[in-house]
Parts: C-alpha cells; sequence; structure tokens
C-alpha cells in the first residue's frame, strides 16, 4: 500500500489538488493531518482522508479517525495532533495509539516533520506544506509518501515542488 500525508496547508487549496493530479495514478490512499482551513463539505475530501486541526472550526471535522487497510493489514490513526499536546512530547499520542492498536500513527500540528518507529508503530508528522518550521523549513513545505507491506515501511519525504528530499528516506523492518 501507498500513502500519501499532508498536512498543515492553512487555507492553500491549490496545492491538494497539484498533489491529487500527481499522485492519483501511483497512491492507493489520500490522508491530510488537519489545519486545512477549507470547507468540510470540499469536493477534496472525497478523497482525502482528514480530520480537523486547531485551525479548522468546522465540526463537520472528526478529531481523529481510524482505519483498517484490508489489503495491508495496516491500521491507520489520522489525527492533528493539538489535543495530545505534540508540541510538548509524544507521550499521550503513543498512550492513544496503543489505545487504538494503531500500526501507522499519522499527525500534524507542529509544521516540523518528523518519523519514528517506536513498539511497531510508525509515527510520523509530514510537516507543514504550506508554513514548514524547524530544521527543514528551507523546503518551502512537505509532505511524505510511505510505502508499506508485510516485511518493511519506506518513508519518503517530499518537498512542495515533488522533489524528494534524498536524505529524508527511512526504511524500517517490521
Amino acid at each position: 500500500m501507498r500513502y500519501l500525508v499532508v498536512s498543515d496547508n492553512h487555507g492553500d487549496r491549490e496545492i491538494l489538488v497539484k498533489l491529487l493530479d500527481k499522485y492519483h495514478a501511483n497512491v492507493d490512499y489520500f490522508f491530510h493531518c488537519g489545519d486545512s482551513e477549507l470547507r468540510a463539505d470540499d469536493e477534496l475530501f472525497d478523497v482525502y482522508q482528514v480530520v480537523g486541526g486547531n485551525c479548522d472550526y468546522n465540526p463537520a471535522f472528526p478529531e481523529k479517525q481510524l482505519f483498517e487497510m484490508g489489503a495491508s493489514g495496516d491500521k491507520v490513526l489520522l489525527i492533528h495532533g493539538h489535543t495530545k499536546g505534540v508540541s510538548y512530547g509524544m507521550t499521550d499520542l503513543q498512550l492513544t495509539a496503543k489505545e487504538e492498536g494503531a500500526d501507522l500513527v499519522f499527525f500534524g500540528h507542529t509544521h516540523q516533520l518528523g518519523c519514528v518507529y517506536h513498539d511497531q508503530t510508525l509515527f510520523l508528522n509530514p510537516g507543514s506544506i504550506s508554513f514548514p518550521r524547524g530544521e527543514f523549513a528551507s523546503f518551502d513545505g512537505t509532505y511524505a509518501v510511505v510505502e508499506s507491506d508485510e516485511k518493511q515501511l519506506i518513508v519518503q519525504y517530499y518537498q512542495r515542488d515533488f522533489e524528494p528530499i534524498s536524505k529524508l528516506r527511512f526504511v524500517y523492518s517490521r
């Protein structure tokens, strides 16, 4: 399975359209980790699985979603992260992942990319596609593509212009 993970576009609808156009034929699922600042009934969310962030004020956005991916067997927890205090640490998010039985956790909020494989669970923040912060802010926006099979997870980060970031490719054995 291939998953595209994006977050924190903050009203920049066009980049989400460009990602769909670029990847529609070679990604199985599109995940948006919140702070889209778009309407909850936007047609993009017919394709993107989405949650609400702290800047998404429509209660129609769910706080979190859990997906059981049939073909791969992955359990994906999609959450923005602000309600789990991800700006201050990962403990609450890790406990939630364990409670939900998640294999993959996609979250945003901090605008800083990062991924870690801990206790057989991948925790991935794609960074912000529109307003990146931290060490990789110079990339002008990032997102991630995750390839999952029964033996491994491959995470590749990309710049907003669709170029892969060679030093941000990670392979985890399952």
